[in-house]
């Protein structure tokens, strides 16, 4: 029997967001994967405050960069100390002082470049009695998010006067478009205004207001035409804003503009931001409108779907809800040029910057719901960084022997320079992420084109992964120093051995590595070879994997990333599924869930569909933990200091598409992820297995 095709529109539309409350932590977002707007209840950015003690506002783009000055000339070399390794001493940018606080050049490196908050735009209406508006006066509020058209939709009244807003943003500029209807601007009781602040070197912080002397904007004004030039320091960006016939710009001080329409109650806006001034004319409110709609049903008619209106079980709508929205939400936050940061471009964390080993979580999906451009776009900043990658492994004595071997860095900023860290710098277990990332690419076309477009970043990232082990007399092992993706054994990184997932995801880069070699009619590096027979197995005690060899061997709190071991990564020689049978079992009694974090829940899921327990992979997915709850904008909320983690809405969407699609040595047949109980009947379409 034929089965019709999905429709694609009714899966997305159902899930159309509808807010009709204030609330600090669903304000909601228009993007285009490197630009984003986010905003409260009135489709503008109206009351920060409100949002700054939840989910807060801002307009992000991944270029919108600021440094403090470094009037003492912080370098690297100022936060280096020294780790003994196989009796040879290497540097680690862990920049403590003897107190176990950060150096003085520890803390400037990693706030410095910071994301820039790059203009705050909002109403100011006045009430009858002229005092300004609070958010208890927006009455009878309703906001909504097309998401098949990428338009955001706000109603509300003001002491009885309808307001009407439309929130969009341009698909491939990084431009916001605004109309609004109210009589309330015939009655000149109702503007805009456009405010820019200066940088925060905070660690979740992206404007810092207080500083007016610190920065400058210069304005040229004609009529309803505006074009800004930011000065920070020594960096800068250039903001244009024009509106419809009869808006009016004005400065109303050194760093804020109002906008007011004359004779009339409806104004359009359009505000573009550029790094470098903007010389095209720009397109007006229906053109961005048109341009945004285009673009959304494009997405959503493209790539994988999965539709779960058919399914019994009453945890399929919300399943297929937070599918939707992760999409939507990945798309505008996590698809730009470089890796995102895990709070996207909404607001800012670790002052903006980019956590590696979250890259995998944020975009590996793309590859499966076959939207591998949305992927590729972020692959060539590995190249550029590269030089930067190669110095770090090349500082620690790490050198292969036909190229110099790259270790890429754990948080960082579009420059690629590694930040100082006390944990970060220790990690290992986004080294082998390029390589998964080109494999998946190569899947999805199997060309020699693909393999010499890669081949640079798998070999380099394959050198320094087998340099990187340490030959103990009878195995290679992992660390000292180190700290697993679990990291809860920080404070023994001058000691850690051999993390299991490490050590399994370890196995199954060099692997591919080589087979990439022989794709390209290479023979298998020898050096590879010999640290792939020689890697020291995972450490079992009392019939389970533990997380790491070195005592305490298990804490029970954070990632339980021995599990990934065998769900991120497929089955390797190093992994005996009876025995990860066992860790499962052992990790769901003993775990304080709690503890752990948004793609831990995905991560479980994975294990479990591997190990045949599709019932089990459904319920990791909606496992009653605090950091596993999805808000209704659809963020995965964590707690008051990171109220949105991406990374759990890519991990999401890694391993429904993962249990729908299969993964290598799947079984034969249809979603083997999802229970074959009939409550699980999930239509898919277009997804690509994963290895």
């Amino acid at each position: 029997m034929t089965q019709h095709r999905i429709d694609r529109r009714a899966v997305v539309t159902r899930h159309t967001v509808i807010l009709e409350r204030a609330d600090p932590l669903t304000p909601l977002s228009v993007g285009n994967g490197a630009f984003a707007f986010t905003a409260d209840i009135t489709g503008l950015q109206t009351f920060p405050d409100f949002h700054a003690r939840g989910m807060p506002l801002g307009t992000h783009a991944e270029w919108g960069w600021h440094s403090l000055p470094n009037p003492a000339g912080y370098r690297l070399e100022d936060a280096l100390e020294a780790y003994i390794v196989d009796g040879r001493a290497v540097p680690y940018l862990s920049g403590l002082d003897a107190s176990g606080g950060y150096l003085p050049a520890s803390g400037w490196l990693r706030a410095n470049p910071h994301r820039l908050h790059l203009g705050q735009l909002g109403f100011r209406i006045t009430r009858m009695d002229n005092t300004p508006l609070s958010i208890a006066d927006i009455v009878r509020p309703r906001q909504t998010l097309d998401l098949w058209a990428g338009l955001l939709e706000s109603r509300f009244t003001v002491e009885g006067q309808p307001v009407h807003v439309l929130t969009v943003c341009h698909p491939a500029r990084d431009l916001l478009a605004v109309r609004v209807a109210s009589p309330l601007l015939a009655e000149d009781r109702l503007a805009l205004t456009l405010a820019f602040p200066y940088g925060a070197a905070e660690w979740g912080n992206a404007a810092d207001w207080t500083q007016p002397d610190r920065h400058q904007t210069q304005a040229v004004i004609d009529g309803n035409r505006a074009d800004f030039t930011r000065i920070l320091d020594a960096d800068g960006y250039h903001v244009r804003l024009v509106c419809s016939a009869g808006g009016r710009v004005r400065a109303i001080s050194a760093h804020e503009y109002e906008i007011r329409q004359t004779g009339g109650d409806t104004l359009d806006l359009v505000l573009a931001f550029a790094p470098e001034p903007l010389a095209d004319a720009l397109p007006d409110f229906d053109a961005t409108r048109a341009a945004a709609a285009r673009h959304w049903a494009a997405f959503w008619e493209s790539g994988g779907a999965l539709d779960f209106s058919a399914c019994a079980d009453p945890r399929a709508v919300e399943l297929e809800r937070r599918v939707v929205l992760s999409q939507y939400l990945t798309a505008i936050q996590c698809a730009g040029s470089m890796p995102p940061q895990e709070t996207g471009l909404t607001c800012n964390s670790w002052y903006g910057k980019a956590h590696l080993e979250m890259h995998w979580w944020h975009a590996a999906h793309f590859a499966l719901w076959d939207r591998l451009p949305l992927l590729e776009r972020s692959l060539p900043w590995y190249e550029r960084v590269l030089p930067l990658a190669q110095e770090t492994a090349a500082r620690q004595g790490y050198r292969g022997a036909r190229h110099r071997g790259a270790r890429w860095p754990k948080m960082v900023g579009p420059d690629g320079r590694e930040s100082p860290s006390e944990v970060g710098v220790f990690l290992i277990w986004q080294q082998p992420h390029p390589i998964y990332f080109a494999e998946l690419c190569y899947r999805a076309r199997p060309q020699r084109e693909t393999l010499e477009k890669y081949r640079k970043i798998v070999f380099e990232t394959a050198e320094f992964m087998a340099s990187y082990p340490v030959w103990d007399g009878q195995r290679y092992v992992l660390g000292p120093a180190l700290i697993p993706a679990q990291e809860s054994y920080a404070a023994d990184r001058a000691r850690n051995l051999n993390p299991t997932f490490e050590l399994a995801y370890w196995y199954w880069a060099l692997d591919v590595a080589q087979r990439w070699r022989e794709r390209l009619g290479m023979g298998r590096d020898p050096q590879w070879e010999r640290v792939l027979r020689g890697l020291a197995r995972p450490t079992v005690r009392d019939g389970v994997y533990t997380a790491i060899e070195t005592p305490p061997y298990t804490i029970p709190t954070d990632h339980p990333s021995m599990l990934a071991a065998l769900g991120v990564v497929s089955q390797t020689p190093l992994i005996d599924p009876v025995v990860m049978q066992r860790t499962f079992e052992h990790v769901l009694r003993i775990w304080n869930w709690p503890t752990t974090w948004g793609w831990d829940y995905p991560m479980l899921a994975m294990t479990a569909a591997r190990l045949g327990r599709p019932e089990q992979a459904v319920d990791a997915l909606f496992l009653d933990s605090p950091k596993n709850r999805y808000l209704a904008n659809g963020h995965n909320y964590q707690s008051a200091r990171l109220p949105l983690y991406l990374p759990g809405n890519g991990g999401l969407l890694t391993a429904v598409a993962m249990m729908a699609a299969g993964w290598d040595g799947a079984p034969d047949r249809p979603t083997p992820g999802f229970p074959a109980n009939g409550a699980w009947a999930v239509r898919v379409e277009g997804l690509r297995r994963m290895p």
